[in-house]
């Protein structure tokens, strides 16, 4: 029996990971973190001292990227080869270039492979997929379609509380850079046919959770 797939996609700070993980255990399901694949590339990437910004290179790179994820939300792990680099793919250094990884076509191509086949390998019911075009390009036959946003502001302070050690100014200069960034790839804010809107502007986090569990209940009963 075909896994229940649920793609969601959401801009930087809308809580989409916390909130896709929360879900997944709550429905006993699968957690894909495709953002993760594009942060351990460009850890491997710089691990081999590859120039980031030579699209050809990244694109060789590719060849020795040995890649695997946890998908039990309860055993999260990103690893590369036998390097486990689940900490390491949010240092400075990887979240400064894997915005010009991720723009590589080839890449996006590649690693949208590798999630669709981790989807299908799913030995649970069901497996909640987040990330960038996740409901338009790398699942858009998924089960459930789900586009989870929030206000800029509303973004920027939940953002602050994960990074306390940040400025708050700080953090609202690299949360709208990642806004640019990110819309070079792909269009965040505006849900494609099909694909149902959850706005956290005003939900506290529990809520966010039970509204996103409800859609997902309502579509697959």
């Amino acid at each position: 029996m075909n896994p229940i797939i649920v793609a969601l996609d959401g801009p930087a700070g809308s809580g989409k990971s916390s909130v896709s993980k929360a879900v997944a255990r709550r429905l006993g399901f699968a957690y894909l973190d495709t953002g993760a694949a594009y942060r351990a590339l460009a850890w491997h990437i710089l691990n081999n001292a590859i120039d980031a910004s030579d699209e050809a290179a990244v694109v060789d790179s590719l060849r020795t990227f040995d890649y695997s994820i946890g998908t039990d939300p309860d055993h999260y792990f990103v690893r590369v080869g036998a390097d486990d680099i689940t900490d390491a793919i949010r240092e400075p250094r990887v979240t400064a270039v894997v915005s010009l990884i991720a723009r590589v076509p080839a890449v996006r191509v590649h690693l949208n492979n590798v999630f669709r086949s981790l989807m299908q390998a799913t030995p649970k019911p069901g497996i909640i997929a987040e990330g960038r075009d996740i409901t338009t390009v790398v699942a858009p036959d998924a089960s459930v379609r789900i586009l989870l946003t929030a206000s800029e502001e509303a973004r920027m302070a939940r953002r602050s509380a994960e990074l306390p050690t940040e400025t708050q100014a700080n953090t609202a200069s690299q949360l709208r850079a990642r806004d640019v960034a990110d819309s070079r790839v792909s269009d965040f804010m505006t849900a494609a046919d099909g694909v149902v809107t959850v706005d956290s502007t005003l939900l506290a986090y529990e809520e966010t959770i039970d509204a996103v569990v409800e859609v997902i209940t309502s579509r697959t009963s």
